[in-house]
């Protein structure tokens, strides 16, 4: 892509900076992981940030996501997150799934947005976590993925449906990213 996904340009801003942006209204503590780059990276992270370092990129999200759950507050009842090749999240969604979170039955471990596509419903980011899905995602191996926790409590999870396409936004490769680029103008 020629540079760091996270100081890619969306909407004027870098695609970390947006997320931080967007996220800590309802956050206490926003938390970037770094990894690759992260000399490059930040200088360009607002000063709000927890900032910490991954120690095993190569290992994947779920190493990125570990680090994070380990930095999280003893007394957080939750979290959320979301990869930071996901920056389209508008404001609004964010805000109307933190409500969501807040208000939840104590058996709802997960708000997750949805949005109805041609293809189906379609899940997307920022997810919001109890704090007892961070215990379970911790203790993963280092083989495995998040979404085997995140599937294991479907019947504890809320589903908010949105019309926000930004929930859907992964940025992986240059096409995908001119994509972004040509529906922000």
């Amino acid at each position: 892509m020629g540079s760091p996904k996270a100081l890619l340009e969306y909407r004027g801003e870098s695609f970390v900076q947006r997320l931080v942006r967007v996220l800590a209204p309802v956050c206490d503590r926003v938390i970037v992981v770094l990894g690759y780059h992260a000399a490059a990276i930040r200088p360009g992270i607002p000063g709000s940030a927890v900032i910490t370092v991954n120690p095993a990129p190569e290992r994947g999200q779920l190493s990125s996501l570990q680090t994070a759950l380990a930095a999280m507050p003893a007394d957080a009842e939750g979290f959320l997150f979301t990869p930071v090749d996901s920056p389209a999240v508008e404001t609004e969604t964010v805000e109307r799934l933190a409500d969501e979170f807040r208000r939840r039955d104590p058996a709802t471990l997960l708000v997750i947005p949805r949005i109805h596509t041609p293809a189906g419903p379609k899940r997307g980011h920022p997810v919001f976590a109890a704090r007892a899905i961070a215990d379970e995602l911790l203790a993963l191996p280092p083989a495995a993925m998040a979404s085997e926790v995140i599937h294991g409590h479907i019947p504890q999870t809320v589903y908010v449906d949105v019309t926000d396409p930004g929930i859907l936004t992964d940025i992986d490769d240059r096409e995908a990213y001119r994509r972004l680029s040509e529906a922000a103008k």
